[in-house]
């Protein structure tokens, strides 16, 4: 995708990965717009960086996110992309028996919200001479993490939808981009991830990632060379071993 002259929204755009891309993009001196359940976390983003633009949205509620496509486009009408960021990863007890309310809401918020949201710009999407939309995958869409199930698994989803939603858009001008980012020191898990030395530092992850946007990621996928493990294990053999390092017995 182009990485400059955008009118971009990036959802969970307060915290993490999605305020290290729209800190970037916002660099580079494309229109930015973030979105995020949290208007303290958005507020500091905005008054780190003036001009990036802020809207509150519920990404695991239908009503939100239909109202919050309106509103968006209609305050942004150059608005030419949009990067499905927002997310959840709670650990899940399957044996204790109290997970299937934290399954549903990952589900809603991890799959559901980028679905609901695509759906909603498409259209205007569709309008623009060129368009892009990224979702944001993970290397556990390959190799997952077992003490969160759903999580993998609205990720391996995400991936699946992404190659579909491709395929139905190739002879159009919208282009669509997956990212899939490693183990990456943020706040997703805690406070503990994102001074854990066995994650992929967040600045470095920020510019590895708009480095291979600006090129020609190949297949589609944005992928830096610390996720290359998971994501081609299977094709390499190699699915075993990385399953038992990611869960060690």
């Amino acid at each position: 995708m182009q990485t400059t002259g955008n009118t971009i929204l990036i959802t969970g755009g307060g915290s993490g990965i999605g305020r290290g891309l729209a800190e970037a993009f916002h660099a580079q001196g494309n229109q930015v717009i973030i979105s995020g359940r949290r208007q303290s976390a958005l507020d500091e983003v905005v008054a780190a960086n003036p001009g990036i633009a802020a809207f509150t949205v519920d990404m695991a509620d239908a009503e939100s996110i239909a109202a919050f496509g309106k509103q968006v486009t209609e305050s942004f009408p150059a608005l030419n992309a949009v990067i499905n960021n927002a997310g959840i990863m709670v650990d899940e007890d399957v044996v204790g028996g109290d997970y299937l309310s934290i399954a549903e809401d990952t589900i809603a918020t991890n799959l559901l919200g980028p679905i609901r949201l695509t759906s909603a710009l498409l259209p205007h999407l569709l309008a623009q001479p060129k368009a892009t939309i990224l979702t944001v995958s993970s290397g556990l869409a390959f190799v997952p993490r077992a003490s969160t199930p759903t999580y993998g698994a609205t990720k391996a989803a995400i991936h699946s939808y992404t190659q579909s939603l491709r395929y139905q858009l190739r002879k159009t001008a919208v282009e669509v981009v997956e990212i899939a980012p490693p183990y990456v020191q943020t706040t997703l898990m805690g406070e503990q991830q994102a001074r854990d030395p066995n994650a992929m530092p967040l600045a470095d992850y920020i510019a590895e990632t708009m480095t291979l946007l600006a090129g020609s990621p190949e297949n589609g996928e944005v992928l830096v060379q610390r996720v290359h493990r998971q994501r081609f294990a299977e094709q390499t053999g190699n699915y075993a071993t990385v399953f038992g390092f990611i869960n060690p017995a």
